[in-house]
């Protein structure tokens, strides 16, 4: 699957999970279940999902020191609650609420869809369904005659502003996506906007959820083609924007996965399991602002990324990243002669934060923060340079190619 073809089909961490898997599965990966006990062979290439929403994939090399990228499959969007309709004038609304904090502006006017999962009720129980509306809604703007301040000034309220048109009679939401009978579901307002290359020689790449779903894909195509020494794990969990908080979007579900292979599997103990931590790292892969051609002020006065110029390595006290971890990464990266940048934040303006902290602390692991550069960070439709998807899967694949001395201080 080509980079436009999953940005454009990965609408939720659900239809990013399942898109992965098949890619997986499709390039001969093997589905596991924690709680089983698992047939890992040297040379074995595996994968273990979560909630539909998250998956933990591996390469298992000769040697058990771990390699670890780590990316998030869910974007900023609107979560529907529940089924009942807003009763507007001329209109019925959909009630939302904010899902991650989305520039809420860029949403207006554009086409969305519903997507997500819906839970049905089958003969043997409980099933899940994916689904996507094969019809488009809406979040209307209020035109500048009625708002003439609108250019000066204008704060976004999500109770009563953001609620998109759905139809002008009373229609039942879950009729309106199937013919199952529908006990509860996870459904989200996304943008619609396909997947597009922009600039004279297509030098930018514009599209919804490039955050993260970049990270995503080149974590993938990298376990793809990578041909390990060490374990090269990819682990893409679900809900990074709203805390990482929950069963399937805590790095406590990469740590169960590691004891089931270390403990279970390989048959060592959990000073063994310590052991491969402490010798192994990982990679927080979640892109970064790049500098803005209309507002360079906005960026540090001496460390700025530009798209197509290289990776990110991103520094901050909200990141992961120390010393150690960037400059074992900067070793790796220069002997693969991959290009990458170092990016520190403005002193002062707030940062975001990634997965990578919770990972560090979880698992105890040196965890280095690096990303894509792109503008219009969680915007309806983010830019990014064409060229740094290659450049970040090159990356990828230099570290989880990288010697098991290479991850160490020597």
């Amino acid at each position: 699957m080509k980079v436009l073809d999953f940005l454009k089909n990965s609408y939720t961490a659900y239809h990013t999970t399942q898109n992965v898997c098949s890619i997986l599965q499709e390039n001969g990966f093997v589905e596991l279940t924690l709680g089983d006990k698992w047939d890992v062979q040297k040379g074995g290439k595996y994968f273990v999902t979560r909630n539909g929403s998250s998956v933990i994939a591996f390469v298992v090399g000769e040697n058990n020191v771990l390699s670890i990228c780590e990316s998030h499959t869910d974007s900023p969007s609107f979560k529907i609650k529940g089924t009942k309709l807003v009763a507007s004038e001329g209109a019925k609304r959909l009630n939302t609420e904010k899902y991650g904090g989305g520039l809420l502006y860029t949403y207006f006017d554009r086409p969305l869809k519903v997507a997500g999962r819906l839970l049905t009720k089958s003969e043997n129980g409980v099933s899940q369904q994916l689904v996507v509306s094969d019809y488009n809604v809406v979040i209307p703007s209020l035109c500048v005659h009625l708002n003439p301040t609108a250019n000066d000034s204008f704060a976004v309220n999500v109770q009563t502003d953001t609620l998109p048109l759905f139809a002008q009679s009373e229609t039942y939401l879950y009729k309106s996506l199937t013919d199952m009978e529908v006990l509860d579901a996870d459904l989200y307002v996304v943008p619609a906007t396909e997947p597009f290359v922009a600039g004279v020689e297509g030098e930018f790449l514009c599209s919804p959820r490039l955050d993260n779903l970049t990270s995503v894909y080149t974590s993938v195509q990298a376990l793809l083609n990578c041909k390990p020494q060490n374990i090269a794990m990819i682990a893409c969990l679900d809900n990074e924007e709203v805390g990482s908080g929950t069963r399937q979007g805590s790095p406590r579900f990469l740590s169960q996965v590691l004891d089931s292979l270390y403990c279970d599997t390989f048959g060592v103990d959990a000073v063994g399991r310590q052991i491969a931590v402490e010798n192994g790292m990982v990679l927080s892969v979640d892109n970064g602002h790049a500098c803005h051609p209309a507002h360079p002020e906005k960026s540090d006065i001496l460390y700025r990324a530009y798209l197509n110029k290289g990776i990110v390595i991103k520094h901050h006290t909200n990141y992961a990243t120390d010393g150690l971890s960037s400059a074992l990464l900067k070793n790796i990266l220069q002997k693969a002669g991959v290009s990458f940048q170092d990016l520190y934040n403005r002193s002062d303006l707030r940062c975001g934060s990634t997965v990578g902290l919770a990972t560090a602390r979880e698992l105890g692991i040196k965890t280095c923060d690096i990303g894509i550069p792109q503008l219009a960070m969680h915007s309806a439709c983010e830019t990014c340079g064409s060229g740094d998807i290659q450049t970040m899967q090159d990356a990828l694949t230099a570290f989880f190619n990288a010697d098991a001395t290479d991850l160490m201080v020597k």
